[in-house]
């Protein structure tokens, strides 16, 4: 690709770029928590059919999934869940096949008090979009889309097939984008826009969601000596837990990426809910968990160090010793992943960065996950993943930098350019 066709495609995204940041507010505004993915998925399959391409939108069924590798099991109502494709076909096949995919699902947004402006009114100022989702990863999806029609603007076409995936439950499951895999989408590499701060990841961790189910004895609490309270004994095993956390973090000093991080495996007790009444005894607490683990590290293994770790807990505790906890897993059971084999795809963005940023890409050793854990582990599919510059994800006032998005636009438009090759429109 010479330079001329290259300014071309950066002018078509700076033209664009206010017609983008539109699209990316109104997909901000849909409230695309858990289960109510439905509007966004929506919205994203009206935008591939109004830019001409082939749209697959279909119901998930986990029976399908369920043997899979990488599958985290749903409990929740999962009746309206949908995948949406929309498959671009060249005229002429000259490049690399691609799958651009964001995930259109967003954590819930919490107190709403505690946000400086309501997180589903996505407001501009000082440079930056917020709004939940805006960073994570709404910005990034609609930025893909942006970034192929940049390329259609500049008077070009791409010659290679490119599925645009929306997914769902990559907060949670990540069974979204493994639908798409069951479903038969393959592509030469992956590119996923998530918001890596301009860096390339390089390794990621893995992650298990599991829930700590505690039963006690409930008595008044002027009696509270003779019946036994759950959730103190809940408080117990998550003391245990962070033990453990901190063993597996002394594992991690041997791993070539993360070895340089103070403390890339992080153990969360997220949500907790029990007892019934202030005045009695609680009988019950249910601790909801998340604890990372790195490339390499077996998940079945995994998960029985941290049932060896409540088990010990509990034979050290009055009342838990004859009354066990159970562990539930609860979500993702999903196996760090560490980019190898794509030196072609990284050659090629490495192109497109330089022209956009200068100089090489850095890498990131990434303390979260990203679906591309599903491409090169399941399928050997080279999965990219590289996008803007933001703050409070997950948090209150999240945030996307434009600056950062608008360049980590055009460094995806010309690698999708240089990936798939262009031809004249």
């Amino acid at each position: 690709m010479n330079a001329d066709t290259q300014q071309r495609i950066l002018d078509a995204v700076d033209a664009g770029f206010d017609a983008q940041l539109a699209t990316t507010a109104d997909f901000v505004a849909i409230p695309s928590t858990r289960g109510a993915e439905g509007p966004c998925q929506d919205m994203i399959g009206d935008l591939l059919r109004q830019r001409g391409y082939e749209v697959d939108d279909w119901h998930i069924d986990i029976d399908e999934l369920k043997d899979l590798r990488g599958y985290g099991p749903i409990a929740h109502d999962f009746s309206r869940a949908r995948s949406v494709v929309g498959t671009y076909r060249p005229a002429t096949n000259a490049g690399k096949s691609l799958i651009l995919q964001g995930h259109c699902d967003v954590v819930p947004a919490g107190p709403l008090d505690m946000w400086e402006t309501p997180p589903f009114s996505p407001v501009v100022k000082n440079g930056r979009m917020y709004g939940r989702g805006a960073c994570d990863m709404k910005s990034g999806t609609i930025g893909a889309l942006y970034a192929l029609d940049a390329i259609k603007a500049a008077g070009l076409k791409p010659t290679a097939r490119i599925h645009f995936q929306s997914v769902i439950e990559e907060e949670s499951t990540g069974v979204g984008a493994l639908s798409t895999l069951q479903r038969g989408y393959r592509a030469d590499a992956c590119f996923i826009p998530e918001p890596t701060g301009g860096k390339m990841v390089r390794s990621q961790v893995g992650v298990i969601w599991f829930r700590l189910r505690v039963r006690g004895i409930p008595v008044h609490v002027a009696q509270a000596g003779s019946g036994s309270n759950a959730i103190m004994a809940a408080y117990h095993l998550i003391h245990a837990i962070q033990k453990l956390e901190i063993d597996w973090n002394e594992r991690a000093k041997a791993d070539k990426h993360f070895k340089t991080l103070v403390h890339p495996i992080n153990f969360n007790p997220g949500i907790i809910k029990g007892g019934d009444w202030a005045s009695s005894v609680p009988a019950w607490c249910d601790v909801d968990c998340r604890i990372a683990v790195l490339p390499g590290w077996s998940i079945a293994e995994c998960q029985k160090e941290i049932l060896a770790c409540v088990s010990a807990a509990s034979r050290d505790h009055r009342f838990l010793s004859n009354n066990p906890p159970e562990v539930e897993w609860s979500g993702f059971l999903s196996e760090g992943y560490e980019l190898t084999n794509s030196a072609e795809p990284e050659a090629a963005f490495g192109k497109a960065f330089s022209a956009v940023y200068g100089g090489q890409v850095q890498d990131l050793a990434f303390t979260a996950l990203t679906d591309t854990r599903f491409y090169g582990l399941n399928y050997n599919i080279p999965s990219l993943c590289f996008g803007a510059s933001g703050e409070a994800i997950h948090g209150f006032n999240e945030f996307v930098d434009l600056d950062s998005l608008r360049k980590s636009t055009k460094a995806t438009a010309l690698f999708i350019a240089e990936w798939c090759g262009v031809e004249k429109g």
